[in-house]
């Protein structure tokens, strides 16, 4: 994340005002997260090859970024990939459905009438009539200032230098904290910093910092980041644990939700196998310091221990290497040496099974067999071992997906678009659609993932 050269945005300033809110205490939210509709197609290859290439960039993006009580809810799954949830900001409050993502740490909506979203002409969405927050309309809402240290969670204590009219020793400056840019792997987004009331049924969070777009590029919907910066969402509601459930997703908008779950009372949560996380490689991009590092000691195909190199298991001091978890990823993404034996483990083992490269090539993804003339189908299973023994055994449906059309089923891992591959960044990123159909939970105060498998719609 990094700020642009100065802009004309202090047309903005005229849509804010200020007003006290009531904090009401509650320890358990819960939420829905639903499925966001931001791509669609009648063709099922198609819609695999755009799911594999927004993962792909994904992980680009992920890989190389540029430095800048208890509630439940819904959370649906999209055949865009990813899952929204309803946050309700603004007194009175305003709802809008945010796009659930694990390895960002900022919170954004579509903010004011002229918000403009460039490349958004997607199906089932209109550019023009996209879901907008309204400043002007909630008379809690106000600009975050330069000096206001909620200024520095974004951009840093170096922050102060970009503030033309601010200083140290200027108690009362009004300039506002300057205009922020986010770039995601399918797109991005510019706006301004507000501090605004989150409203939950039975519980406020006043003064949360929230970002107004008021310019995207190929991202449409606002995004609800649980990253583990100060600005995220679980930072800033102080919670001890969330956890969510994403239900399985048909490629088809169909009206099944999961569940997320916001904990500040760290309430206990039985039959769960964890893993602690990983301490984040300290490098000078601030973006690394977002993500939730796992140790993964072990990939298994089948019986077979993968032979992989422990240098893309462990992070090193360049950032390079490790593993993460991210809900933002729909297909889980490895370096190239990661995926080659991942991959061949699976090709020797189904040998005698044949290979659909016509659909490979349509897709990008592979390997994937053809699976159309069988009665019942047996594929090694992919487990993933972590420190201190736990493993996360994926079910059948969690790693390939079955190509209605054309009886095939393909490998639902990812790597880079080029031959080499590899590069800086963590070498693994544990993707959606292999937690699908998992409970899984972030023990923040204990420093661990909890997982274990059961039907989330």
């Amino acid at each position: 994340m990094a700020a642009p050269p100065p802009l004309c945005f202090s047309y903005i300033l005229l849509l804010f005002s200020v007003s006290a809110i009531v904090d009401v205490n509650a320890n358990s939210i819960t939420l829905p997260l639903s499925a966001f509709p931001h791509h669609s197609s009648s063709d099922p290859l198609q819609n695999l090859n755009f799911l594999a290439s927004a993962s792909q960039n994904r992980a680009h993006q992920i890989k190389t970024p540029k430095s800048n009580s208890v509630s439940k809810s819904s959370l649906s799954p999209h055949s865009y990939g990813a899952y929204s949830a309803p946050l309700s900001f603004g007194t009175p409050p305003q709802t809008l459905h945010l796009i659930f993502d694990t390895g960002s740490s900022l919170v954004w909506f579509p903010c004011t009438s002229k918000y403009l979203c460039s490349q958004c002409s997607f199906p089932k969405i209109d550019p023009l009539r996209i879901p907008r927050f309204v400043p002007k309309l909630s008379s809690s809402s106000k600009l975050v200032g330069c000096q206001n240290p909620k200024c520095d969670w974004v951009f840093g204590p170096d922050v102060k230098s970009q503030c033309r009219n601010c200083n140290q020793k200027t108690e009362n400056c009004t300039q506002t904290c300057p205009a922020y840019v986010v770039q995601y792997g399918s797109g991005s987004t510019a706006g301004l910093l507000l501090s605004e009331t989150l409203d939950f049924p039975d519980q406020k969070i006043p003064n949360f910092v929230v970002g107004c777009s008021f310019l995207s590029i190929h991202q449409p919907s606002g995004i609800a980041g649980f990253g583990r910066g100060s600005e995220s969402l679980p930072s800033q509601m102080g919670l001890k644990k969330f956890a969510y459930c994403l239900a399985s997703r048909k490629f088809d908008d169909s009206p099944h939700s999961g569940e997320l779950i916001l904990d500040s009372g760290g309430e206990k949560t039985g039959d769960l196998t964890y893993t602690p996380f990983r301490q984040n490689p300290s490098v000078s991009n601030h973006a690394y310091k977002e993500y939730y590092y796992l140790s993964i000691r072990k990939i298994l195909v089948g019986n077979q221990d993968v032979k992989v190199p422990y240098k893309y298991l462990v992070p090193g001091s360049d950032g390079s290497g490790g593993s993460i978890i991210d809900s933002g990823s729909t297909f889980t993404f490895m370096d190239k040496p990661v995926f080659e034996a991942v991959a061949e483990a699976f090709e020797k083992q189904l040998a005698n099974r044949t290979r659909a490269t016509d659909v490979e090539s349509a897709t990008g993804l592979r390997p994937c067999f053809d699976i159309s003339k069988e009665k019942s189908v047996e594929f090694p299973e992919l487990i993933f071992q972590f420190k201190g023994g736990a493993k996360w055994t994926l079910a059948l449906n969690n790693y390939f997906a079955l190509v209605s059309s054309s009886g095939v089923a393909c490998l639902t891992v990812v790597t880079h678009k080029e031959a080499a591959g590899g590069g800086s960044g963590p070498s693994v990123i544990l993707g959606a659609f292999q937690q699908q159909n998992f409970y899984v939970e972030y023990d923040l105060v204990n420093e661990r993932l909890g997982f274990r498998q059961q039907t989330c719609s």
